[in-house]
This record gives structure tokens, sequence and C-alpha cells, in this order.
């Protein structure tokens, strides 16, 4: 019988084929008290178990280098990395101790009573990725568990019987025709990894969000994925044929021989597409009426410049330095650590410019466990989105702030770079930030340390900016509009709040008065602008930023050519007159819609 699942679109595209289905790997915990004289051996217990897990990611992580191939998403490594870090904090160790040594848990419960306390406050973050990222507590505990109970991993590559083979058998073997599709109830990275070469179309979690890591590997891998699918992985069957609709989030399973010719010629119709969209990475944007568009990337780590250059990004317009910073429990990284990475960069972009944005962290995003810090995001708890975060937590540190203003420096001796500071309100914080440049350049002259000329610029993110817009149009060579915390601090939105998001709006139109003043003012002072937010990669909004002066959009470098095909199509000419309707329209939304 025919059903559908919905769920979360989080990586486009139709995939067909077999399910393969992977069982919750949760596992099952006995709860008891041990005698104080066991306290050592419950302790040596999960120590010798935390050892065997990091042995294990050590040995995955070396696999992936010797793969050495550009299909492995690099994203994997970082997310390992990750792992390894979680699995080393001395928090997760600690709190375990704590619970064996003064409650007398037995191992498995200490461990699962952390694990339950780190989840809690992973759910009271505001950011969406932060807040996803309990799923990696809750993917090294079970591992944890799993050692100390001398369990096999919960999706380890079978041992190939010699009757029937399993669908699971034929995920594993490249050489089989049949499609086949994953659906699991959540996917830690190294089972990701263990099924990269392996023939599957797509995959389906029960778990997860938009920027969950599956999410992340799929938009990677470049495959069609639907998260948060909640009971799929008890509902689908194995073998069932399975319909992936990453544009629409739906599963649909069992389908009819007419629904299957139906996403069958959607799945032709997308692969088409692709490549023909492919065919205009050398074409220049450029609008019907000659109007010159900048496509710019974004980027989160070093490495992924080398996905916006194949996009046929002309640059990138922001690469997000916090990636730098996370998960490192208290030990930023260095001067020259970052140095080596921007201008890895700045290399990797063969000649054309990057931007880099100082690091936006802070409020609910700590970057170390001290005290310190957990009383700022106590005190913020409420509305993080508007605590100590951005350009003030840097200035709230100048140390740390010129040693990231030194590195930017020094990598701009290697190419053309951009220095960005988000979240900019006031004219004290520009008057500081300008300030704390100059004095990174002196110190830099002082050592004798070669570094380069850097364009200054600004974001627009914030009410408060975009209504004093000629004082950062005087101070900084170019403007970007973030128009993620433009439109959430505009309609006072938390878009992270379930209860509230529906409300969050790209087209309200006072989010869109305020984009079209800052576009046109800088425009009419001859001074560049770009936006970088969701909106530039937005398909949907193309036309109407167009006609409202836009000529400068940056996004994920996947989203590049399908937006250089509305512009190719475009004429501003004859958009410019019906933006102007849409901005004055009480329901902008109407109007796009038609």
């Amino acid at each position: 019988m025919t059903f559908s699942i919905h769920g979360l679109a989080v990586a486009r595209g139709i995939a067909i084929g077999r399910a393969v289905i992977v069982a919750s790997s949760r596992v099952d915990v006995a709860h008891y008290f041990i005698e104080p004289e066991q306290i050592e051996a419950e302790i040596d217990r999960v120590r010798v178990a935390r050892n065997a897990v990091v042995d294990e990611i050590i040995r995955v992580q070396e696999g992936l280098m010797d793969m050495r191939t550009k299909e492995t998403p690099h994203e994997l490594a970082a997310i390992l990395d990750v792992h390894l870090m979680l699995l080393q904090d001395d928090d997760l160790i600690d709190g375990v101790k704590q619970r064996i040594s003064g409650r007398l848990y037995n191992a498995e419960w200490a461990v699962t009573a952390q694990l339950e306390a780190l989840a809690r406050q992973f759910d009271e973050m505001e950011d969406r990725y932060l807040r996803e990222r309990k799923a990696d507590i809750e993917q090294i505990a079970e591992r944890v568990l799993r050692a100390m109970q001398g369990a096999p991993s919960p999706i380890a590559p079978p041992v190939p019987s010699r009757g029937k083979r399993s669908s699971q058998d034929l995920l594993l073997d490249d050489t089989v025709d049949v499609p086949l599709v994953l659906i699991a109830h959540d996917l830690s990275p190294a089972d990701m990894l263990q099924f990269k070469q392996s023939v599957f179309a797509g995959f389906v979690t029960d778990v997860g969000g938009k920027t969950s890591h599956t999410a992340i590997v799929a938009r990677s891998m470049d495959i069609p994925a639907v998260v948060g699918a909640r009971s799929a992985s008890q509902l689908v069957r194995q073998d069932d044929w399975v319909v992936i609709d990453g544009d629409a989030g739906v599963i649909i399973v069992d389908p009819s021989p007419i629904i299957l010719a139906e996403y069958g010629f959607k799945q032709r119709q997308g692969e088409l597409e692709r490549e023909r969209l492919s065919r205009l990475r050398f074409t220049p944007a450029v609008t019907l009426d000659d109007q010159k568009i900048e496509l710019l990337a974004n980027i989160e780590m070093p490495d992924d410049a080398q996905a916006a250059v194949a996009a046929g990004a002309v640059g990138v317009g922001l690469f997000r330095s916090e990636f730098l910073f996370m998960g490192r429990q208290g030990a930023l990284p260095g001067e020259d650590e970052q140095y080596e990475a921007y201008k890895r960069a700045v290399e990797g972009m063969q000649g054309l410019p990057v931007t880099i944005r100082t690091v936006d962290v802070g409020a609910d995003k700590p970057l170390d466990n001290k005290s310190a810090d957990r009383i700022h995001r106590d005190e913020a708890h409420l509305n993080p989105a508007l605590g100590l975060r951005a350009i003030r937590w840097s200035l709230a540190d100048p140390a740390m702030f010129l040693t990231q203003l030194r590195a930017i420096l020094r990598a701009a001796a290697h190419g053309k770079v951009n220095l960005l500071f988000p979240m900019l309100g006031a004219a004290s914080e520009i008057r500081q930030a300008l300030a704390l440049v100059a004095i990174a350049r002196a110190e830099l002259d002082q050592r004798g340390i070669p570094h380069g000329a850097v364009r200054l610029g600004a974001m627009i993110e914030v009410p408060a900016a975009a209504l004093t817009l000629p004082m950062f149009i005087r101070h900084f060579d170019f403007l970007s509009v973030g128009t993620n915390d433009l439109i959430q601090y505009t309609l006072a939105i938390d878009r992270a709040d379930e209860s509230v998001a529906h409300l969050y709006d790209p087209v309200h139109p006072a989010v869109l008065r305020l984009l079209a003043g800052t576009i046109s003012e800088c425009r009419a002072r001859g001074k560049s602008v770009s936006v970088c937010g969701e909106m530039a990669g937005d398909i949907t909004l193309t036309r109407l930023l167009l006609g409202l002066g836009l000529r400068s959009f940056s996004m994920h470098p996947s989203q590049i050519l399908a937006v250089k095909q509305q512009i190719l199509r475009a004429d501003t000419s004859k958009l410019q007159p019906w933006a102007q309707q849409v901005l004055d329209a009480e329901d902008p939304a109407s109007l796009l819609a038609a």
C-alpha cells in the first residue's frame, strides 16, 4: 500500500530505490547502584571504552586520508574532529566520574546521566546549528556504551553470507546496479563514511534539522535527503521501494507504477536541468539589459574555496571565521594557525578576492567552559541574540581580536583580502574596530612581519546600522547586508523559536524597505554593497533583488548556478518598476507569487 512520510527537505533532487533499514542505535542500559569498592573499576571501564572509541575514530580518519579522493566530503573530516574533541573533553569524563564516585551509579548509568545533562544544555542554545550538535553528544555516548558492552557498531559492514544477500550487503557492494536508499534513525559522521563508496542514491533519517550533520554531508555529497521524518525507520520495511523527494521533503513508500513513472520523469528532468546549469559555470553573469552581476560564495572553512571556484564564483563574499574557533574548549586558534587557514583560503581562490568576517560568536555560543562564559550565557539566555556576541564579543576581548586581525592582515600579503565586521551598530564600535586594525598593523610592522592591504567593510544586520547608513558609508570601503539577522532584529522574532518561526518573513514590508534603502543609498554614494544572507541564494527572490538595484550576491556555492540562470533571463529595466510596486505593497508576497 502506498503511503507518504513528511520531513524536512535538506538536499534537493529525486532518489528512487529499495530501502536499506538501519535500526535505531539506542543502547539498552542497566541502572543499578555499586559498592564503594567498585568505584575505581567502574571508572576504569568508562576510560577503557572511551579510549577504544577514540582509537576507532582515529582509524576512520586515517582511512579517510588514505582515500585521497575529491569525492570524499571534507565536512566528514571536520565532523570526526568534533567527535574526537568531545570524547577528549574533560567535562564529559569528569561528569561521568562524579556520578560514579558521588552517587554510586554503575558506569552505563553514569554515561547516560551525563549525556542527558549535556543534552539539556544544547537544547537551551538559541543558535539552531549549535542546538543540533546535541546529536554528536548522543552518538559518541552510544559508541562508548557499546564499547563497554562489547557490542559492534550498529551499522558496521556485515559479514557477507553464502546464502541470499541482504539489501545491506548490497549497499556495501559498489558493483550492484540496484539503486538503494538508506533509512535510519540517525547517522553519525563515521557511519556516513562507511557508506561513502557504496551505492545509495539518497537517505532519510528520523531526526535532524536543516543544519544537522546528516544534512551538511548530504549537501556536500549532492544527493537527495530528507531529515526529521520521525518514525520513517519504523514504518518503512527492508527492501520496500521508496521515492525520496528532496525538493518537497516527502518520502513515498511502495509507490504505484503511475507514481513511480511520474517521479522517474521528474528525476530525469532534474538531471537534465543540473547538466544545463553546469554549462553556465563560465558564462558571465550579465542581465539581458547588460548589467554585470557579481556572484560570490559563502564558505565556512578554507577548503571550501575549491567548491567556490568550481561553481564559478568570482570571489568569496563571506568567510565565516567563527568555524575556526568553535568546539575547542577554550583552546582558541593562535595567530599562526589562523594565518595558515586564511592563507589557504586566499590561495585556494586563485587570485580572486576573499572577504573574511571577524569571529561571530558569543552569548549562546561560548568558546570554552570557563565560569565567566557560563555567567554570560546564563544572564543572556532569555534572548542571547541581543547579548554579548559578534563585534561586541570581539571588542570585549581586545587581545583575542588583535590576534585575529594580525592573522588576517598577514594573509592579505598572499592575495586580495577584504575584512568584514559583523553586527556593528554604533559610532563607538566603529571607532574601536578601526583603531584595533591600526594597532594590529603597527604590531606587525614592529615585528617585521609582512602583511597586505585590506578593504574594510561592515555588515548591515541590525536596524540601527541601516538607519544610520551615511555614517557607515563614510567609514567603510564596502557594505554587506546580512539578511538573516536583519530580518530577525527588524521583526523582533527569534527564528530558532518554533512558536514564532512562521512569522520570520524575508519579504515583510519593513525588511524590504530597510534593504531597498541600503542598496539605493550605497549606489547613490558609489559604495559597493552585497547581500550575503539566505535571501541571496533564494531563486524566488533573485528578480526582486535585481529590481531593487542589487548587483552583488553572496551565497552557498551550490546555489550559484541556479541564481545565475535567473540573472541571465532578467531585464533590470523592466524589473525596477515592478520591484517598486512590491516595495509599496502591504502584502509583497502576493505580488511575488503572481
